[in-house]
């Protein structure tokens, strides 16, 4: 073998062993892992002014409120927000609340009483009567009735007919009481037992007539406390006779020792 064939068969070999090498070191190599970075859309947000602790009924709006990012997209018509509204917390100062708020509510209009408005006057429906009726302790579910519970009203009075000497009826049911004496919400740390004298019931002008003429012919009125399921069902009158001779039949009615009478009046 000459020369010359000895340096092919070496190169030759040199070669083959390269290619050997870089096969091995590209089977081994781990696959490069390419990522892509995508950057997270930024959420659309607005200034929705909003309530940072419990408000019951009756607080006064002062540094209670605070501007808080709310997502823009569940901005509620009636949000009282930054943009529109810039100088809203100033604005808002003095107002009272007319229905509980919980800490982080946005605030709204609706459920406002302005500066210097009338508070008993302003939480009245359309239409009804606040009408303030004596009760006791023994008369009042033990003073566990307080605001926005729902009561009957029963009327005991005295009987020539009863065995007993006394007579009961129920003649209002479901009534909301609007305060106890001039309480008007609850204790901070909760519903707490309060002994009250006066309760404001929240009334029809019926209603309103019927509970004054039983005040005038009854021994005692006694509030009996309905529970917080009722609060939907309208409230009922079982006692339009006491008032049926009024405002059209020509009769006078007296109420003498709790016994009521009718006289007919000349026209």
């Amino acid at each position: 073998m000459n020369s010359v064939r000895m340096i092919i068969l070496a190169i030759a070999v040199a070669a083959a062993t390269g290619a050997g090498f870089l096969a091995h070191r590209m089977a081994s190599a781990p696959p490069q892992v390419v990522t892509e970075i995508v950057e997270a859309p930024v959420a659309e947000v607005a200034s929705v002014l909003v309530v940072t602790r419990d408000l019951r009924i009756g607080d006064i709006i002062d540094s209670q409120i605070a501007w808080q990012d709310w997502p823009a997209d569940a901005v509620l018509p009636g949000f009282i927000t930054r943009a529109t509204e810039p100088d809203a917390r100033e604005a808002f100062r003095g107002t009272a609340a007319r229905l509980p708020f919980y800490a982080g509510e946005p605030l709204r209009r609706e459920k406002l009483i302005d500066a210097g408005e009338a508070y008993m006057a302003s939480i009245l429906p359309a239409g009804k009567r606040a009408v303030a009726t004596e009760i006791s302790a023994d008369t009042s579910a033990g003073g566990f009735i307080l605001p926005n519970d729902r009561v009957d009203v029963i009327m005991a009075r005295s009987s020539e007919s009863s065995v007993s000497g006394y007579m009961t009826e129920t003649i209002l049911r479901n009534i909301r009481v609007l305060a106890i004496d001039q309480t008007i919400r609850e204790d901070e740390d909760g519903r707490k037992v309060r002994i009250g004298q006066t309760a404001t019931l929240e009334l029809t002008p019926e209603q309103a007539e019927i509970i004054t003429v039983a005040q005038q012919m009854a021994s005692r009125l006694t509030l009996a406390l309905r529970a917080t399921v009722d609060a939907g069902e309208p409230g009922e009158t079982d006692a339009q006779y006491l008032i049926s001779g009024v405002g059209g039949s020509g009769n006078v009615r007296l109420i003498k020792s709790g016994v009521i009478s009718e006289t007919a009046t000349r026209k």
